[in-house]
C-alpha cells in the first residue's frame, strides 16, 4: 500500500484490514511518503522500490495507490516499473483523483524542467471510489477536484456545464447526491474519450483543457503555491480568454467559466500570493509541454458551441501572447 503522511492516519490501517478480512494470511506491507506536489519525484519514488524489494515482492504482487492524484501517479509510475510491471489499484481519497488522475493509466513524476514528463501509460486493474474518504478532505482541496469536473463540462458535455451552473453549491456543500453525479459522469466521460485514444496520439489531448497554461504556472512557482486544480482552474479561463480572443467561441462562455469556478472557491487570474510572473517565462515552459509536436506548441481551446474544443498548433502565437501578457499584467 502507497499512502502519504496526511492519509496514512486516517485510512491506512482501515485499507490493510480490509485486505486481510477475508485472507489473514496476505502478505500487506506499506510505504509512507510526503505529501506534496514537490515530492512528485524520481527520488520518492525510489522509496516505494526499495520497499518493494526489502519485502521481497515479485511481480505478482499488487501496489494499491491509496491517496491524491501524486501518490496515484507515482505508484502507478512505480507498478509499471517494478520488475518491468506489476498489478496495481487506485484507491482515490480526493475528488481531483476520483474524477481524473485515477482513471486512464497516466502515471509519472515531475522534472525540474516540466510537469509529468517522466511517466508511462499504464492502467490500474481497478479503481475503487469511496465518497466517505471525502469527509475529512480540506476544502481547497474539493475546490480544487471541482476544476477538473467543470472541464468535462467545457470541453465535451454542455448539458453537465449547465447542470454545474444549477448545483455548484450543493456540490461545494458536498450534497451526497449532487457529489456522487458529478464524479459518475466525469468519469464516464474521461472514459469514453480514453477507449478512444488511450495513448493519447489526438482525442484524449482534450482532456488537457487549461493544462498547458497551468503546468506552466504550477513549474514557474515550484509546485507550492498552487493546487493542481487552482493551476488548471486560472488555465482554463487563460484558454477560454485566449479561444474568444481569436473569435473561435463567443466572449459570454468566457465569462460562464470565470463565474462558475468562482462560485467553486478556485482563482480566476494570477493575483494574490503568485509573485510577479514573467509572460516569455511562462511561454519557455509552454515550449516544453507534452503536447508538443516537431517543435510546435499546440493546445486545447475552446471552438463553437459550448461543450467544444479543438486540439491544435493553428493558432496566431500573437494572441498566445497577447492572453499571457494580459494576465500577467493583472
Amino acid at each position: 500500500v502507497v499512502t502519504n503522511e496526511t492519509i496514512a492516519p486516517l485510512y491506512l490501517d482501515a485499507t490493510v484490514k480490509a485486505l486481510q478480512e477475508d485472507n489473514p494470511e496476505l502478505q500487506v506491507d506499506s510505504v509512507v511518503l510526503p505529501d506534496g506536489e514537490q515530492f512528485k519525484s524520481v527520488d520518492t519514488v525510489m522509496k516505494v522500490w526499495d520497499k518493494a524489494l526489502e519485502a521481497r515482492l515479485g511481480r505478482d504482487a499488487t501496489m494499491v495507490a491509496l491517496g491524491g492524484g501524486v501518490i496515484g501517479d507515482m505508484c502507478g509510475f512505480a507498478a509499471a516499473a517494478y520488475q518491468r510491471g506489476c498489478h496495481f489499484i487506485q484507491v482515490p481519497t480526493t475528488v481531483m483523483s476520483m474524477v481524473d488522475s485515477s482513471v486512464g493509466g497516466k502515471t509519472g513524476v515531475n522534472h525540474p524542467s516540466g510537469k509529468n514528463m517522466i511517466g508511462a501509460f499504464y492502467q490500474p486493474r481497478c479503481v475503487f471510489i469511496d465518497i466517505d474518504s471525502l469527509k475529512t478532505l480540506q476544502p481547497r482541496e474539493l475546490s480544487s477536484g471541482i476544476a477538473e469536473i467543470v472541464k468535462y463540462g467545457l470541453i465535451y458535455d454542455r448539458e453537465f456545464f449547465e447542470w454545474q451552473e444549477e448545483n455548484m453549491e450543493k456540490l461545494v456543500e458536498c450534497d451526497p447526491a449532487v457529489l456522487t453525479y458529478a464524479i459518475k459522469r466525469s468519469c464516464e466521460i474521461k472514459a469514453e474519450v480514453v477507449a478512444e485514444d488511450e495513448k493519447e496520439k489526438g482525442l484524449r489531448a482534450i482532456l488537457n483543457l487549461g493544462h498547458t497554461f497551468g503546468h506552466a504556472l504550477e513549474t514557474a512557482t515550484g509546485y507550492t503555491k498552487l493546487l493542481h486544480g487552482e493551476a488548471v482552474s486560472i488555465g482554463m479561463c487563460m484558454a477560454a480568454y485566449m479561444s474568444s480572443s481569436l473569435g473561435w467561441c463567443d466572449e459570454s462562455i468566457f465569462y460562464r467559466t470565470k463565474a462558475l469556478l468562482q462560485r467553486a472557491n478556485l482563482p480566476t487570474d494570477l493575483s494574490g500570493s503568485l509573485g510577479e510572473l514573467d509572460p516569455n517565462h511562462l511561454l519557455s515552459l509552454m515550449a516544453v509541454d507534452k503536447k508538443a509536436a516537431a517543435g510546435k506548441l499546440r493546445m486545447i481551446l475552446l471552438q463553437g458551441e459550448l461543450g467544444n474544443c479543438v486540439f491544435t498548433g493553428d493558432f496566431d502565437r500573437d494572441v498566445l501572447k497577447a492572453t499571457l501578457a494580459h494576465y500577467c499584467d493583472d
